[in-house]
């Protein structure tokens, strides 16, 4: 069922967004950025099934969820929060300035976002990590206004439990809007919903596919594909918890990507057998079948080294580290979105509760790309203070620079200055 294959075999099946779903989605955005509120509810009908009256969620549906929600998943929520929110205050940058002689002062102001709206995925799943992973960092960093729309389910509402966790958080503008047309409000805004500066949130290939179109017109946190795992092995790993990490990330979806790299040829079979005993006992059983024999692997390397070569090849969202000398492994892995060290640290830590964030760079961009984090919801603006003192010392050189790009509008800015006391 998972394929035991050899490095050189290995090639991953590049995620490209369909063109018929980039075509479906820009008819989407348009529609949306011509026609506001009424072409997000007639899209909210074709596509969610769902009759809409208002798009915004009252703030009495956010209160009933808060108190109907389970107490015990209440206070899980509020714990998974307050690491999330520690570990992302170490994320903010401070606005700072340097003092250079004659008076010159350089520096950066860092400034949020004024308005960011954040997606949190739904329909008939509920993702409350979501709206905590999306929601804290943009609330660390400072920004005004946080926006959060989800699909709506078929009482014409998000799932309770996104409203309990978006009112737990102090989210009070929540919008029952999935898809692209939640992207497109977002990005040129409607009747109901107000225009963004930056879209942040994971959700479905069309939800990225409008991300790609709107880009440039508001800010995004990514391009997000299926979700994947690595595990790095060596012979000293257990097995049994590799089997049950790889089912983990493969009942995902039909496309998520569930891969071991080890050494050991001995490891890699018992996994194989763990695996094929394991997923008939889990109730999403036909999606991991699917996604394990597609997109699922077992990589036999020749030694340690050649298995980091190839995570480092492979740049994965997730990579576990299950070998005898974790921290020292660490050490030489360039490219993966978040890396769980040891085998106490399974990825279900990070996806929930640890603190990092889950939104994370798939399909190979983390050779780029880095996880979600305050730093999407600010801006750099940089400063620079002259004296009258220091331009006369350097004005030849920058008009020569000038000239030199035939720029001469810039050199005799600098120029006309010194002219007169």
């Amino acid at each position: 069922m998972i394929p035991l294959i050899t490095p050189r075999r290995w090639a991953r099946k590049p995620h490209e967004l369909h063109p018929e779903i980039l075509a479906a989605a820009g008819q989407i955005v348009l529609d949306v950025a011509q026609r506001g509120d009424a072409a997000v509810m007639d899209h909210t009908l074709r596509y969610d099934g769902v009759e809409s009256v208002s798009l915004q969620v009252p703030s009495t549906a956010l209160q009933s969820a808060f108190d109907a929600a389970d107490p015990e998943l209440l206070r899980i929520i509020a714990d998974a929060a307050d690491n999330i929110r520690r570990f992302h205050t170490h994320q903010k940058s401070s606005t700072w300035y340097i003092d250079e002689g004659d008076g010159v002062r350089l520096g950066q102001r860092v400034i949020p976002a004024e308005r960011a709206g954040l997606y949190a995925p739904g329909g008939a799943a509920a993702y409350p990590s979501s709206v905590l992973m999306t929601a804290i960092p943009a609330q660390v960093a400072g920004v005004k206004q946080i926006f959060l729309a989800s699909p709506p389910q078929n009482g014409g509402l998000p799932h309770p439990v996104v409203l309990a966790t978006a009112r737990f958080l102090g989210l009070t503008q929540v919008y029952a809007i999935g898809g692209a047309q939640a992207v497109a409000a977002f990005a040129f805004g409607t009747e109901s919903v107000r225009k963004v500066d930056v879209i942040a949130g994971p959700g479905n290939a069309y939800v990225t596919a409008a991300k790609k179109i709107v880009y440039g017109q508001v800010g995004i946190d990514s391009l997000a594909g299926p979700s994947e795992v690595v595990i790095l092995a060596d012979d000293s790993a257990n097995a049994v918890w590799i089997a049950h990490d790889l089912c983990a990330q493969a009942e995902h979806d039909v496309l998520a990507s569930a891969v071991l790299v080890t050494s050991s040829r001995a490891l890699a079979a018992e996994v194989c057998e763990q695996v094929l005993d394991l997923v008939q006992t889990l109730p999403r059983a036909a999606i991991l079948n699917r996604s394990l024999r597609e997109h699922g692997a077992c990589i036999v390397t020749g030694s340690l080294e050649e298995s980091i070569q190839m995570v480092n090849r492979i740049a994965p969202e997730h990579l576990e580290l299950m070998v005898q000398d974790p921290w020292s492994v660490l050490e030489h892995i360039d490219h993966a979105g978040a890396v769980f060290v040891g085998g106490m640290s399974p990825e279900s830590v990070g996806d929930y509760y640890a603190g990092p964030n889950h939104v994370l760079p798939t399909s190979g961009t983390a050779r780029f790309a880095s996880a979600l984090g305050v730093d999407d919801f600010v801006r750099r603006q940089s400063v620079i203070g002259y004296t009258r003192k220091r331009l006369a010392s350097t004005a030849a050189d920058i008009a020569a620079f000038a000239r030199s790009e035939s720029l001469e509008a810039h050199a005799r800015s600098v120029e006309v200055r010194l002219e007169c006391p």
